[in-house]
């Protein structure tokens, strides 16, 4: 089982879980050594070339960790290698991993220690930390240049190897959840919808974000507060991709989401209108019919339960009689089987959606 904070407020379903860890599909990918200078990297990460997909955890090294990996690349010893992934449809590098050694470099080049603070003030990255008898101590990325030419020299022409990874079959990117998934290996590892937050970043993960702040939609998840592992926003995604895409859904379904998600990643300002209306539309309904944590049946949200309810009543309307008829869905055996057993598998998916139409369709 995951974590108890990714499942805080959801009901834990086992075929869930084994669902987000099961294996992926078959993939065709090379692999191959790359040897970037620093100058190199920070030019291509300033043009746009290279990217650091978003997340707010991006970047967690304090300024001591930061300086001492410019003194390694200083003092000629090894660095770890970085990961980047070939988005050939965006046209650029994302950097699956590495983003704390990448950004330390940007940002001594820079010549500021991480991002302004709310009062537009920056921090100025010196080196801290490092052997006061270091002659680098102390010295930022301007003053190392007017003290010791050799030495900058030595750090603008010093290499970070990358692997770069690109997908060869099936043609997309969708590898690069899975791969994203395992190298990534801070603190807390991230899962779900943190990952898609990093590698599908666009005008959709933009959407998602916004629309997880809907009142209407907090109330019916049962918490104001954002869910700290983003299982709000995933059940978001989980409720459109099953609204445009159900009726070709196969399992797993964390990938069936990912795929949607990166099928969508830039969407036209019309479509997110359309998705905009349609789910805050929904929710003031689900609350007006149903009140407040409908989908809270049995020990927290039940997302099967969530995703056929939803899902059938944005396609097909709301009844007056709506509690009415959800009352009976809920007592239906079958349909009890289909939120509370293998949830993620297409002939339980199809059969919880039907019961869903069946009971609730006007």
């Amino acid at each position: 089982m995951m974590a108890t904070d990714y499942n805080e407020g959801l009901e834990e379903l086992e075929s869930e879980e084994l669902d987000l860890e099961s294996t992926p599909a078959t993939y065709e990918v090379i692999t191959y050594p790359a040897d970037f200078t620093l100058e190199g990297l920070v030019s291509k990460y300033r043009k746009g070339s290279m990217t650091v997909p978003g997340f707010q955890r991006n970047y967690v090294w304090n300024i001591k960790q930061a300086s001492r990996l410019i003194e390694s690349f200083l003092l000629g010893l090894p660095v770890p290698a970085i990961f980047l992934f070939t988005d050939e449809v965006n046209n650029e590098q994302l950097v699956i991993d590495g983003q704390q050694r990448l950004m330390s470099v940007v940002y001594f080049f820079d010549g500021y220690f991480g991002e302004a603070d709310k009062g537009g003030r920056k921090k100025v990255f010196r080196l801290t930390g490092l052997n006061e008898n270091s002659p680098y101590h102390n010295k930022t990325y301007a003053e190392l240049e007017d003290s010791n030419q050799a030495a900058f020299n030595k750090l603008n022409d010093s290499v970070l190897r990358a692997f770069v990874v690109k997908q060869i079959t099936p043609n997309g990117n969708t590898s690069v959840y899975h791969i994203f998934e395992r190298l990534n290996t801070g603190g807390t590892q991230l899962v779900g919808q943190e990952i898609r937050n990093c590698v599908y970043h666009g005008e959709f993960n933009d959407l998602l974000c916004d629309l997880n702040k809907y009142e209407n939609w907090r109330r019916i998840f049962g918490n104001s507060y954002p869910h700290k592992r983003q299982k709000d926003v995933e059940l978001i995604l989980r409720f459109f991709a099953f609204y445009e895409n159900g009726d070709n859904y196969e399992r797993p379904i964390k990938d069936f989401m990912s795929n949607f998600m990166r099928e969508n990643q830039h969407m036209d300002i019309e479509k997110q209108e359309r998705f905009k209306l349609l789910f805050k539309s929904t929710c003031d309904q689900v609350v007006a019919l149903l009140g407040e944590k409908p989908f809270h049946i049995w020990s927290g949200l039940n997302v099967a339960v969530f995703d056929s309810t939803l899902t059938a009543l944005a396609k097909n309307g709301f009844p007056d009689d709506l509690k009415a008829r959800f009352d009976k869905l809920k007592k239906d055996d079958a349909f009890v089987k289909g939120v509370r057993g293998a949830t993620a598998d297409e002939s339980i998916v199809e059969l919880r959606m039907s019961l869903a139409r069946q009971y609730l369709i006007r």
